[in-house]
């Protein structure tokens, strides 16, 4: 399952979690995020029991956030450990290279 982030949930969720949180920052209108969603669910549906969380922060209703990491072009999927980013990509990115990122940051 995917977790819906938003500027109020953030803090609680991301930078508090005892767990990696992989955060999908994407927009409606944003061609690429559409491809990528499918793949992001993917990989939430294989780590659920793996002890991390995968969310998703659309950045047009939740600015605050995006901005505090200087999202600049979406997607942008930042791996956050014991509340700070770890890990950064742009772009669409493979279900490969989300795991392997996810997979390090719990190693």
């Amino acid at each position: 399952m995917v977790l819906e982030l938003t500027d109020d949930n953030f803090k609680k969720e991301v930078l508090e979690s005892d767990v990696p949180v992989l955060v999908d920052f994407w927009a409606s209108w944003c061609g690429p995020c559409k491809m990528l969603s499918p793949i992001v669910e993917e990989v939430a549906e294989e780590y659920k029991d793996k002890g991390v969380k995968i969310a998703k922060l659309e950045v047009d209703a939740n600015e605050q956030t995006p901005g505090q990491y200087q999202i600049m072009s979406v997607p942008t999927l930042i791996v956050f450990k014991d509340g700070e980013p770890v890990k950064q990509m742009v772009g669409v990115q493979s279900k490969e290279d989300l795991k392997a990122a996810l997979d390090e940051s719990m190693a």
